[in-house]
């Protein structure tokens, strides 16, 4: 993750203030007052901070030194230094949330790592997850993306066959000056 490392200043001005709400409301709903959420790819530890202050327990872990170093700063949280392909926990998790992560994991490697995920949460616990709108990959500023259309996606879960789909909503990008990047926001339960 050298980009977030050799960025971070940058990243973090452009992120930090986001206004997350309509993505935390497609994804608190299904969740217990104080249940336990990892925040898969935290970056600077924004939501892992919003979800702190609405009295759940939170864990975060990120690939860049320098995003879990702001992260801890920002939160207080023993956030983990860990890539998704490292992720390894047995139904410890109620909710997992990644904004804006998995879409960094490598279409090749995403199968396995949905199996981790499906793993490290507990029965019918719930995975937010969000993708940039897309017909094809592509990589900038030596990052990978992985995109996804609505029916590229929906297919891919069908593939997968781990979790059932709860909600997925198109949104348009939140940071100023990219309002015409496209997102899909996926809501997902284990099965």
């Amino acid at each position: 993750m050298n980009y977030y490392d050799e960025h971070a200043d940058r990243y973090i001005k452009d992120t930090l203030g986001v206004d997350m709400s309509e993505q935390y409301a497609l994804f608190l709903p299904y969740l217990e007052q104080g249940a336990r959420i990892l925040d898969a790819g935290c970056g600077s530890g924004r939501d892992s901070k919003a979800f702190l202050a609405l009295g759940y327990r939170v864990d975060a872990f990120d690939a860049s030194g320098e995003m879990v170093q702001a992260a801890r700063d920002l939160t207080g949280l023993a956030v983990r230094q860990l890539r998704f392909e490292e992720l390894d926990c047995h139904r410890c998790y109620d909710g997992i949330w990644a904004s804006a992560s998995l879409l960094h994991v490598p279409r090749l490697h995403m199968d396995a790592v949905f199996l981790r995920l499906h793993r490290a949460l507990t029965e019918g616990g719930i995975l937010y997850a969000s993708f940039k709108e897309r017909e094809a990959d592509f990589e900038s500023e030596g990052r990978i993306f992985t995109c996804y259309t609505v029916e590229g996606l929906l297919s891919f879960l069908g593939d997968i066959g781990l979790f059932s789909l709860l909600d997925l909503q198109q949104s348009r990008d939140l940071r100023a000056g990219r309002e015409g990047e496209r997102w899909l926001n996926v809501v997902l339960r284990r099965v």
